[in-house]
C-alpha cells in the first residue's frame, strides 16, 4: 500500500508554464517541412443542389495546388454510424460527408477545398471559387418546422429512446391540488472555444500522421481509418494540446478527413484551420428548442406528475437532439413521468454536444417551474425541493451509488445567505436597482466507456517515473490530476512523477467527454500504476538481498519511492536500490481498467449540486447584472481541488451566458445564422463575471470507479441559469420563460 498525499491537493497545472510561455504547441502550430495549407469553400445557399463549379480563375491564382470538388475528389470508403465518442468506436459528427455529390443540405456545407503553398493565398484562391446553385426551399426554425414533427424511436445517436414513461401521468394529474404549465423556448448555441478546429495531416507512404484538436485521438483515429477505408494502424493521431472544446472537438467532424485527403492529392503536408465563422457551421451547435413542462402536486408540495416534451430540429440524415429530459425526469421523486421528444428535418448540420448536453437546457426548464411552484405554493424554494428529494433513481428503483444533495443544498445556502431572501418578488432593493435571489439544482449522469481503458506506468532507475495514457488535455488539468493519482498510487512525490498523453501510440483511452474523462482515466492509471508497484514489492520481499525478504506484501507501505515494513518503517529500501541492484535501467506494468456491468443495473449514477444566484435589475433600462453565485457540488472524490473548482466555476459563468447572454437564430428567408462571429455572438467576458464561490463536498462512492471519481467538467453548468432566471423573477415580479432572458424581456 502507499501513503496517499497527493490526491485531492490543489496543485498547479504541470502544463501551465509550457502555456503560458507559448511552449505548448497545438494543432495549428505543428509546421512540417513544404506544408501547404488547406481552405474551405461553403455553400451560400441552405438546400438545392450545386448545378456549376468553375475553379478555373482559382487554379490559376498563384500558388494553388489543388482546388478538390465533389466532382474530382475521391469517394469515402464508408460512413461510420453515428456513435457518442465514449463508446470507443468511430464517431462521426454527423452520418453525412461532404463534396461527395452535388446535394446542399444547409448553408456553410463544404462545397470545395483549395489548397496553396501559404494560407493567404488558399484564401484569396477560394475567394475565387465560382459556384452556381439550384437553390429549393428550406426549413431552418421551429415555426417553420413545427408542422412537420414527428416522434422518434430514438436520439442521441440511438442511445436514448424517444419517448420514457413510469406510472399514469393523467392520473397524476388529476390526483393534484395544483398545477404548472408552461413552455420554455430556447435559441441555437454555437461552439466558440479559444483554439478554433484545426488538423494537420502529412504520409509518409500509407501511413497517415494527424495533428488534430480532438477531445480523443482514438475518436479520431477509428473516424478517419473508416472514412478512408485505412486499418487503424496506419493512422496516427498526436493531440498534445488542445484549447478548449466543450463538446464540439468531441465527435469527429469532416475536416480531418479532408486534410488527410488533400495531402494525398497534393503529396505534402496540409494543415486546415476552421475559421471563426466556419465554426459556426461546421462542428455542430445546441440545438433551438421548444420544451412544454406541466407539473402536478399536492397542496404540501409534493410532485405527483410531471410531463415533459420537447420540439427541436435536426438534420435531414440523424435523429439527433439533446437529451434535455433524462436528469429532469430523475432528479426529484415523481411516481408519474412522461417524457417525449419530437425533431423536424431541417436544414441545418447535425446538432451535437455542447457543455451539460441536454441537461443545461431540460434542467432549466424543470427548475424554473419549480420555481413556479413554489411561489404559487408560498413554499420556500429549497424546501419543496427537499420534499421532493429521493435516494433512489425514481426510473429504476435503484439507489443512488452515492448522493450529497442534502448536503448541497444546506451548505449551498449557508454561504449565499438564502435565509435573508423576502419571498416576496421585488422586495429587495439597493437604490434603484431590483434584487432577487434564485437557486436550483444540479444534475448530471455518471457515464462509463463501452470499452477497456489502458494506461502503462513505467519507474526508472533514478526513481522517476513516466505514467502514459493516450488522452489528451483540453483545458481540464487531465495532466495534472493523472501525475496526482500515478504519485499516490507509486507512492513517489509529485515532482519525481510525469504524464505523458495526447498520442494513439500510447495505451486507448476513450474521448472523455460527459465528464467520463476523471473517472475513467484516474481509472486505468491508478491500475497501472498500483500493477507497477506491486510489482516491485513482490519483486523485493522474493529478493534475499532485501531487506523485506520474506515479508508478507500486505505488510508493506511506500512512500516517497521507499518501500517499508508498516510497523518497523526503518526497516525496507528504495525503488532505486531495488532496480540498481539488479541491473535494470527501467520497470514498466500496463493496467487496464472496465466498468463493472453489476454497478450499472444495481445503481443509479449521479452527480448532485445546488446553485445560488443573486441577480441586479435595472426596471429603467432593462438591464440584468448577476451580483453572486454560489455553488455547492458532491461529484464524489475530487482529484485535485483547484482544476475542479475551475471547472466548476468555468460551468457556472457558462450558465450565466446561457441565461442572459448566448444565442443565435436562422434568418428562415436566408437559412444561416443570422450571427457568425464573436463580434455578433454574446459570450460572457470577465466584467460580465461576478463573484463566484464553490464548495466541494466529497462523498465516498464505491462503485462508479476504483477511486470513487464522478467528475464536474459538466455540473457547473446544469442549474446555474435557471438560478438566474429564477433570482430575475424574484427581482421583477416578471416570470421570463426563455433563455436568453434579454434587455426586452424585462423593459
Amino acid at each position: 500500500m502507499t501513503t496517499a498525499f497527493a490526491i485531492g491537493q490543489p496543485t498547479d497545472r504541470v502544463d501551465g508554464r509550457h502555456k503560458v510561455t507559448g511552449d505548448a504547441h497545438y494543432s495549428a502550430d505543428i509546421h512540417l517541412d513544404a506544408m501547404a495549407y488547406a481552405v474551405l469553400a461553403g455553400a451560400r445557399v441552405p438546400s438545392g443542389r450545386v448545378t456549376a463549379i468553375d475553379t478555373t480563375e482559382a487554379m490559376d491564382a498563384r500558388g494553388v495546388l489543388a482546388v478538390l470538388t465533389h466532382e474530382n475528389l475521391p469517394r469515402i470508403a464508408t460512413q461510420p454510424p453515428l456513435i457518442p465518442s465514449l463508446a470507443g468506436m468511430p464517431a462521426p459528427g454527423q452520418t453525412f460527408f461532404p463534396l461527395q455529390n452535388e446535394v446542399v443540405h444547409y448553408t456553410g456545407q463544404p462545397v470545395a477545398v483549395v489548397v496553396a503553398d501559404t494560407l493567404e493565398r488558399a484564401q484569396h484562391a477560394a475567394a475565387l471559387v465560382r459556384v452556381t446553385y439550384e437553390e429549393t426551399p428550406s426549413v431552418t426554425t421551429l415555426d417553420q418546422g413545427r408542422d412537420r414533427a414527428y416522434e422518434p424511436e430514438a436520439i442521441f445517436a440511438g442511445f436514448v429512446p424517444g419517448r420514457n414513461e413510469r406510472g399514469d401521468v393523467e392520473a397524476g394529474l388529476a390526483q393534484a391540488d395544483v398545477r404548472i404549465d408552461a413552455t420554455y423556448t430556447y435559441a441555437a448555441n454555437n461552439h466558440n472555444p479559444i483554439e478554433p478546429s484545426a488538423t494537420t495531416a502529412t504520409w509518409d507512404g500509407d501511413q497517415l500522421t494527424l495533428y488534430d484538436a480532438t477531445q480523443g485521438v482514438a475518436a479520431t483515429q477509428l473516424t478517419v481509418a473508416a472514412l478512408l477505408g485505412l486499418t487503424p494502424s496506419k493512422v496516427r493521431v498526436v493531440s498534445h494540446f488542445v484549447g478548449g472544446s466543450f463538446g464540439c472537438k468531441a465527435m469527429i467532424w469532416a475536416h480531418p478527413a479532408l486534410a488527410a485527403l488533400a495531402s494525398r492529392h497534393t503529396g505534402r503536408p496540409v494543415r486546415l484551420t476552421l475559421t471563426r465563422e466556419q465554426m459556426f457551421t461546421s462542428v455542430g451547435h445546441r440545438e433551438e428548442q421548444e420544451q412544454r413542462i406541466t407539473l402536478g402536486a399536492t397542496r404540501e408540495g409534493r410532485l405527483t406528475a410531471l410531463r415533459h416534451h420537447k420540439l427541436s430540429p435536426t438534420s435531414h440524415f440523424d435523429d439527433w437532439a439533446e437529451p434535455s429530459l433524462g436528469v429532469a425526469g430523475q432528479i426529484y421523486a415523481c411516481p408519474n413521468y412522461e417524457g417525449v421528444y419530437r425533431l423536424f428535418r431541417a436544414n441545418t448540420m447535425t446538432p451535437t454536444f455542447m457543455r451539460a448536453p441536454g441537461e443545461a437546457s431540460g434542467m432549466f426548464a424543470l427548475e424554473c417551474a419549480m420555481d413556479e411552484l413554489a411561489h404559487q405554493l408560498g413554499i420556500d424554494p429549497v424546501e419543496l425541493r427537499l420534499r421532493n428529494y429521493t435516494d433512489t433513481d425514481p426510473n429504476t428503483g435503484n439507489p443512488w451509488s452515492s448522493c450529497g444533495l442534502r448536503e448541497c443544498y444546506q451548505r449551498g445556502a449557508e454561504r449565499f445567505g438564502w435565509q435573508r431572501r423576502n419571498p416576496e418578488p421585488g422586495s429587495h432593493r439597493d437604490g434603484d436597482w431590483l434584487i432577487g435571489y434564485g437557486m436550483a439544482t444540479a444534475g448530471y449522469p455518471v457515464y462509463g466507456p463501452n470499452n477497456p481503458q489502458r494506461a502503462r506506468a513505467r519507474l526508472y532507475a533514478d526513481g522517476s517515473a513516466v505514467i502514459q495514457a493516450a488522452t489528451p488535455d483540453f483545458g481540464t488539468g487531465v495532466a495534472t490530476a493523472m501525475t496526482q493519482v500515478a504519485a499516490d498510487a507509486l507512492g513517489l512525490p509529485v515532482e519525481r512523477c510525469r504524464f505523458e498523453g495526447g498520442d494513439t501510440t500510447l495505451p486507448t483511452i476513450a474521448a472523455a467527454v460527459g465528464s467520463a474523462g476523471a473517472g475513467m482515466i484516474s481509472a486505468a492509471v491508478h491500475t497501472a500504476a498500483t500493477n507497477l508497484r506491486d510489482e516491485l514489492v513482490a519483486q523485493a520481499v522474493g529478493d534475499a538481498e532485501s531487506p523485506l525478504h520474506g515479508a508478507d506484501p500486505g505488510t508493506v507501505v511506500v512512500r516517497d519511492g521507499r518501500m517499508t515494513l508498516r510497523d518497523l518503517p526503518e526497516t525496507g529500501e528504495s525503488y532505486q536500490d531495488l532496480l540498481h541492484r539488479h541491473f535494470l535501467p527501467d520497470v514498466e506494468a500496463a493496467g487496464a481498467w472496465s466498468p463493472s456491468p453489476r454497478s450499472a443495473g444495481e445503481y443509479g449514477m449521479m452527480t448532485f449540486g445546488a446553485q445560488f444566484a443573486e441577480v441586479a435589475v435595472d426596471p429603467w433600462l432593462g438591464l440584468a447584472r448577476v451580483r453572486r453565485m454560489v455553488g455547492a457540488f458532491a461529484p464524489g472524490r475530487v482529484l485535485n481541488a483547484k482544476t475542479a473548482r475551475s471547472q466548476l466555476m468555468g460551468g457556472m459563468l457558462w450558465g450565466l451566458g446561457q441565461a442572459l447572454l448566448e444565442a443565435n437564430y436562422m434568418d428562415p428567408r436566408r437559412g444561416r445564422w443570422v450571427a457568425s462571429s464573436l463580434g455578433d455572438y454574446l459570450v460572457a467576458v470577465n466584467a460580465d463575471a461576478p463573484e463566484v464561490d464553490v464548495e466541494l463536498i466529497e462523498v465516498e462512492d464505491k462503485v462508479v470507479n476504483p477511486l470513487g471519481v464522478k467528475g464536474v467538467g459538466e455540473v457547473g453548468q446544469v442549474g446555474a441559469a435557471a438560478a438566474v432566471a429564477n433570482a430575475v423573477h424574484h427581482a421583477t415580479g416578471r416570470r421570463v420563460r426563455k433563455a436568453p432572458i434579454t434587455i426586452e424581456d424585462l423593459l
